[in-house]
């Protein structure tokens, strides 16, 4: 059994803007891409706006990009469990599981075991700081050996 806990709190403010995917579990609707960032803003209706986008193969390939909604179902007891939508009416889990204090990084789950991400401020990631987040999703029982480092651009 996965440890999906979720931290206790979420400045929703301070996790807007641009957070750039470091690794990934393989999924179909992002097989293939590198230079993968997220996006958050608000929008005019409270829900939050989000934008992925990366490049096909390369970095010099093929651009893409999708556009979702997010909302968070339960402000008052659980900020940092989301729903994140990019079809329609159907609604995907995004639990923030672990977060820095000054929301430099990210790890996200959902309430299955099949999807894990993890985030940055930046498109690199010191390689110690990321062992410690592997430590971290490891002793919640994840596979970190289904983890796929993503290629980003250098800074």
């Amino acid at each position: 059994m996965i440890d999906n806990t979720v931290v206790k709190e979420l400045d929703i403010q301070k996790y807007l803007g641009t957070w750039y995917e470091i690794a990934r579990y393989d999924h179909s609707f992002e097989r293939g891409l590198v230079g993968v960032t997220a996006n958050y803003s608000m929008r005019e209706d409270g829900k939050i706006k989000v934008i992925n986008s990366g490049y096909k193969n390369s970095l010099k390939g093929e651009f893409s990009q999708s556009v979702g909604k997010a909302k968070i179902p339960d402000l008052n007891n659980y900020p940092a469990k989301l729903k994140v939508s990019f079809f329609l009416f159907f609604y995907g889990d995004y639990y923030v599981m672990e977060l820095d204090k000054n929301y430099q990084w990210a790890v996200i789950g959902s309430s299955s075991d099949k999807y894990l991400w993890i985030l940055n401020r930046k498109p690199q990631m010191e390689e110690k700081l990321y062992n410690e987040l592997l430590n971290k999703i490891q002793k919640r029982c994840y596979n970190i050996s289904k983890l796929i480092k993503v290629e980003q651009k250098e800074y």
